[in-house]
């Protein structure tokens, strides 16, 4: 039974940190600042939730396990919050999302 938790950690963390790849690729290679701010936060709330997942299977005790769960729920609740926060900033400063041209 060890054997086959261990496999779901190790293919939830895999998946967490592809999640997290594909993130930062997302920041590096779209064309402006709303796509870039979209695939960071989509992409890291749900590589983040993988990894909470991938070590709350792990954790020895339901206490720890939500714990890591009430850490996830707040990175979320700051992340969307700190991204719409950037998109108005950005938008009431006249930098206009892109267009195919």
């Amino acid at each position: 039974m060890a054997l086959v938790l261990d496999g779901i950690t190790v293919a939830l963390l895999t998946a967490g940190a592809l999640f997290f790849v594909a993130g930062t690729i997302g920041l590096l290679r779209f064309p402006d600042l709303y796509t870039r701010l979209h695939a960071l936060t989509k992409a890291d709330n749900v590589g983040l939730g993988l990894v909470v997942l991938g070590l709350a299977a792990q954790a020895t005790s339901l206490a720890a396990a939500l714990k890591l769960i009430v850490i996830w729920l707040l990175v979320l609740l700051a992340s969307s919050s700190v991204g719409h926060l950037i998109a108005r900033t950005a938008l009431r400063n006249g930098v206009r999302p892109w267009r195919v041209r």
